[in-house]
Protein backbone atom coordinates (compact mmCIF):
# COMPACT_ATOMS: atom_id res chain seq x y z
CA UNK A 1 0.00 0.00 0.00
CA UNK A 2 2.91 2.24 0.83
CA UNK A 3 4.55 1.33 -2.52
CA UNK A 4 1.49 2.28 -4.23
CA UNK A 5 1.32 5.42 -2.14
CA UNK A 6 4.42 6.46 -2.57
CA UNK A 7 4.19 5.78 -6.31
CA UNK A 8 0.87 8.15 -7.00
CA UNK A 9 3.04 10.77 -5.07
CA UNK A 10 5.79 10.80 -6.99
CA UNK A 11 4.03 10.79 -10.34
CA UNK A 12 1.82 14.02 -8.99
CA UNK A 13 5.35 16.06 -8.04
CA UNK A 14 6.30 14.68 -12.04
CA UNK A 15 2.79 16.23 -13.16
CA UNK A 16 2.76 19.38 -11.76
CA UNK A 17 6.66 20.03 -12.16
CA UNK A 18 6.03 19.29 -15.97
CA UNK A 19 3.07 21.73 -15.81
CA UNK A 20 4.92 24.37 -13.96
CA UNK A 21 7.80 24.47 -16.64
CA UNK A 22 4.95 24.15 -19.43
CA UNK A 23 3.91 27.36 -18.45
CA UNK A 24 6.51 29.04 -17.70
CA UNK A 25 7.75 28.43 -21.28
CA UNK A 26 4.88 29.27 -22.34
CA UNK A 27 4.97 32.54 -20.83
CA UNK A 28 8.61 33.44 -22.08
CA UNK A 29 7.04 33.07 -25.15
CA UNK A 30 4.53 34.81 -24.97
CA UNK A 31 7.11 37.62 -23.67
CA UNK A 32 9.11 36.78 -26.27
CA UNK A 33 6.34 37.37 -28.92
CA UNK A 34 5.66 40.94 -27.65
CA UNK A 35 9.05 41.90 -27.93
CA UNK A 36 9.45 40.97 -30.93
CA UNK A 37 5.78 42.74 -31.79
CA UNK A 38 6.71 45.92 -30.19
CA UNK A 39 10.01 46.24 -32.00
CA UNK A 40 8.39 45.79 -35.57
CA UNK A 41 6.10 47.79 -34.79
CA UNK A 42 9.05 50.93 -33.88
CA UNK A 43 11.22 49.89 -36.89
CA UNK A 44 8.40 49.44 -39.49
CA UNK A 45 7.84 53.37 -38.61
CA UNK A 46 9.33 55.92 -41.45
CA UNK A 47 9.94 59.39 -41.99
CA UNK A 48 7.04 61.41 -41.12
CA UNK A 49 6.23 64.59 -42.64
CA UNK A 50 4.44 66.34 -39.79
CA UNK A 51 3.66 69.18 -41.27
CA UNK A 52 4.00 71.62 -44.40
CA UNK A 53 3.59 76.01 -44.46
CA UNK A 54 3.73 78.32 -47.32
CA UNK A 55 5.59 81.74 -47.47
CA UNK A 56 5.13 84.26 -49.75
CA UNK A 57 7.69 87.34 -49.51
CA UNK A 58 8.60 90.64 -51.57
CA UNK A 59 11.97 91.32 -51.42
CA UNK A 60 14.35 94.72 -52.66
CA UNK A 61 18.23 93.46 -53.42
CA UNK A 62 20.54 96.20 -53.66
CA UNK A 63 24.25 95.94 -54.08
CA UNK A 64 26.57 99.22 -54.69
CA UNK A 65 30.07 99.00 -56.02
CA UNK A 66 32.51 102.16 -55.87
CA UNK A 67 34.51 102.80 -58.65
CA UNK A 68 37.62 104.86 -58.97
CA UNK A 69 37.28 105.54 -55.33
CA UNK A 70 34.08 107.75 -53.95
CA UNK A 71 34.37 109.28 -57.68
CA UNK A 72 31.66 106.92 -58.96
CA UNK A 73 29.17 104.66 -57.65
CA UNK A 74 27.71 101.79 -59.02
CA UNK A 75 24.41 99.82 -58.47
CA UNK A 76 22.59 97.14 -59.40
CA UNK A 77 19.03 95.93 -58.11
CA UNK A 78 16.29 94.06 -58.07
CA UNK A 79 12.73 93.06 -57.05
CA UNK A 80 12.32 89.49 -55.65
CA UNK A 81 9.25 88.06 -55.09
CA UNK A 82 9.65 84.71 -53.06
CA UNK A 83 7.06 81.74 -52.98
CA UNK A 84 8.51 78.78 -50.29
CA UNK A 85 7.33 75.66 -49.21
CA UNK A 86 8.55 74.33 -46.07
CA UNK A 87 7.96 71.37 -44.31
CA UNK A 88 9.75 69.74 -41.04
CA UNK A 89 9.76 66.00 -40.94
CA UNK A 90 11.07 63.74 -38.24
CA UNK A 91 12.91 60.34 -39.31
CA UNK A 92 11.19 58.17 -36.87
CA UNK A 93 13.50 55.63 -38.09
CA UNK A 94 16.31 56.62 -36.03
CA UNK A 95 14.64 56.36 -32.78
CA UNK A 96 17.32 55.08 -30.39
CA UNK A 97 15.23 52.83 -27.74
CA UNK A 98 15.47 49.66 -25.57
CA UNK A 99 13.72 46.76 -24.64
CA UNK A 100 13.71 45.30 -21.57
CA UNK A 101 12.07 41.66 -21.44
CA UNK A 102 12.22 41.36 -17.93
CA UNK A 103 10.67 44.52 -16.21
CA UNK A 104 8.14 44.54 -19.93
CA UNK A 105 9.20 47.76 -20.02
CA UNK A 106 10.28 49.99 -23.19
CA UNK A 107 12.44 52.45 -23.25
CA UNK A 108 12.93 55.14 -25.98
CA UNK A 109 16.79 56.93 -25.10
CA UNK A 110 16.63 59.03 -27.58
CA UNK A 111 13.75 61.09 -30.50
CA UNK A 112 15.99 62.92 -33.93
CA UNK A 113 15.44 66.19 -34.16
CA UNK A 114 13.43 67.99 -36.67
CA UNK A 115 14.44 68.34 -40.31
CA UNK A 116 13.10 71.80 -41.93
CA UNK A 117 13.53 71.97 -45.57
CA UNK A 118 12.48 75.16 -47.46
CA UNK A 119 12.06 75.35 -51.21
CA UNK A 120 11.80 78.58 -52.10
CA UNK A 121 10.78 79.67 -55.92
CA UNK A 122 11.84 83.11 -56.60
CA UNK A 123 10.85 85.26 -59.41
CA UNK A 124 13.01 88.62 -60.55
CA UNK A 125 11.33 91.73 -61.30
CA UNK A 126 12.73 95.31 -62.36
CA UNK A 127 16.31 93.73 -62.64
CA UNK A 128 18.84 97.26 -63.06
CA UNK A 129 22.52 96.92 -63.25
CA UNK A 130 25.43 98.29 -65.73
CA UNK A 131 28.52 96.97 -67.32
CA UNK A 132 30.64 98.02 -63.88
CA UNK A 133 28.30 96.22 -61.57
CA UNK A 134 26.43 93.08 -63.81
CA UNK A 135 24.47 91.14 -62.32
CA UNK A 136 26.47 87.65 -61.71
CA UNK A 137 25.54 84.04 -60.43
CA UNK A 138 27.14 85.18 -57.10
CA UNK A 139 24.54 87.78 -56.77
CA UNK A 140 21.19 85.47 -57.02
CA UNK A 141 23.42 82.73 -54.71
CA UNK A 142 23.53 85.40 -52.29
CA UNK A 143 19.76 86.30 -52.81
CA UNK A 144 19.00 82.72 -52.37
CA UNK A 145 21.06 82.57 -49.35
CA UNK A 146 19.41 85.63 -47.60
CA UNK A 147 15.94 84.37 -48.57
CA UNK A 148 16.29 81.03 -46.64
CA UNK A 149 18.10 83.07 -43.57
CA UNK A 150 14.84 85.21 -43.53
CA UNK A 151 12.43 82.48 -43.92
CA UNK A 152 13.87 80.33 -41.49
CA UNK A 153 13.68 83.06 -39.09
CA UNK A 154 10.19 83.51 -39.93
CA UNK A 155 9.59 79.93 -39.37
CA UNK A 156 10.96 79.71 -35.77
CA UNK A 157 8.32 82.53 -34.97
CA UNK A 158 5.93 81.17 -36.70
CA UNK A 159 3.39 78.05 -35.38
CA UNK A 160 5.22 75.47 -37.55
CA UNK A 161 7.12 74.35 -35.25
CA UNK A 162 4.95 73.96 -32.81
CA UNK A 163 2.37 72.12 -34.61
CA UNK A 164 5.31 69.76 -35.92
CA UNK A 165 6.06 68.92 -32.00
CA UNK A 166 1.48 68.37 -31.64
CA UNK A 167 2.03 65.57 -34.77
CA UNK A 168 5.53 64.06 -33.32
CA UNK A 169 3.75 63.91 -30.02
CA UNK A 170 0.86 62.07 -31.52
CA UNK A 171 2.77 59.35 -33.08
CA UNK A 172 4.55 58.25 -30.02
CA UNK A 173 1.60 58.01 -28.41
CA UNK A 174 0.93 55.08 -30.22
CA UNK A 175 3.94 53.55 -28.88
CA UNK A 176 2.01 54.07 -25.46
CA UNK A 177 -1.50 52.45 -26.38
CA UNK A 178 1.03 49.42 -28.12
CA UNK A 179 2.92 48.74 -25.29
CA UNK A 180 -0.11 49.45 -22.82
CA UNK A 181 -2.58 46.78 -24.64
CA UNK A 182 0.53 44.10 -24.25
CA UNK A 183 0.67 44.87 -20.29
CA UNK A 184 4.06 46.55 -20.82
CA UNK A 185 5.17 50.17 -19.77
CA UNK A 186 6.50 53.19 -21.88
CA UNK A 187 9.47 55.05 -20.33
CA UNK A 188 11.40 57.98 -22.20
CA UNK A 189 14.73 58.36 -21.00
CA UNK A 190 13.99 58.82 -16.80
CA UNK A 191 10.19 59.81 -17.10
CA UNK A 192 7.75 56.69 -17.19
CA UNK A 193 4.92 57.73 -19.06
CA UNK A 194 1.71 56.94 -17.14
CA UNK A 195 -0.76 58.20 -19.28
CA UNK A 196 -1.31 59.81 -22.94
CA UNK A 197 -1.45 63.41 -21.24
CA UNK A 198 2.04 62.29 -19.51
CA UNK A 199 3.78 62.63 -23.33
CA UNK A 200 2.68 66.77 -23.33
CA UNK A 201 5.15 66.75 -20.91
CA UNK A 202 8.20 65.24 -22.03
CA UNK A 203 11.10 67.84 -23.33
CA UNK A 204 12.47 66.68 -26.65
Amino acid sequence: MRKILFGVVITLVILFTFKYCNDKNEDRIVLQESSVLIQEQIKNVGKLIVTEGHFSEVFNYKNSKEIFGDYITSEKKALVVVNASVSISYDLSKIEFKVDEVNKTLHITSVPKEEISINPDLEYYDVQSDFFNPFEAKDYNEIKISVKKSLAKKIEASDLKKNAKNRLLSELSKFYILTNSFGWTLQYNDTLMKSLESLQSIKL
